[in-house]
């Protein structure tokens, strides 16, 4: 009774300088067991719904929307299963660290451009350059966490380049 006195008089504010995102870390206190299984559901769900959008994408009419979702979904799923192994503050810090900033923004970005274009614009050309842009900025993200992996393709570009 004492805790929402003192939240609802506004005392509350003044003793706990926590931000939202340390909160929810410090209440995420899961064994490392638990964070495994979490991980792993999280990303077996990821994938099936990613399977699930190629499968339904020759559906007529509704086969390229269900694809866009599916497919959208699945890949949110496999980004949030990795918060279940290092948290979800650490996590967010690494999407932001320097070397990642660029390819988080590009990759939240996409999926939120490819779910526009299905649904608001109704633009199906571009939802599917979208999805391409999807997977091509979250396999840009996923390199970022293996060492001199970027910089080496980059490297490799260039070279074919000339």
């Amino acid at each position: 009774m004492d805790k929402l006195k003192s939240v609802l008089s506004g005392e509350e504010a003044g003793r706990d300088n926590r931000t939202v995102l340390e909160t929810v870390n410090e209440a995420s206190t899961l064994g490392w067991g638990t964070r495994v299984k979490g991980f792993v559901a999280c990303f077996v769900v990821g994938g099936v719904c990613t399977l699930l959008g190629v499968c339904v994408l020759f559906i007529p009419k509704v086969g390229i929307t269900l694809f866009i979702v599916f497919y959208t979904l699945g890949n949110i799923c496999t980004l949030g299963s990795t918060m279940f192994l290092m948290g979800p503050l650490r996590q967010l810090k690494k999407m932001c660290d320097k070397t990642r900033a660029l390819a988080t923004t590009l990759m939240i970005t996409c999926l939120v451009l490819t779910l526009c274009a299905a649904f608001w614009w109704k633009n199906f050309g571009l939802a599917l350059l979208f999805v391409i842009l999807q997977i091509l900025s979250f396999a840009w993200y996923s390199l970022s966490y293996i060492p001199f992996v970027r910089e080496a393709i980059l490297k490799l570009v260039s070279v074919c380049m000339k």
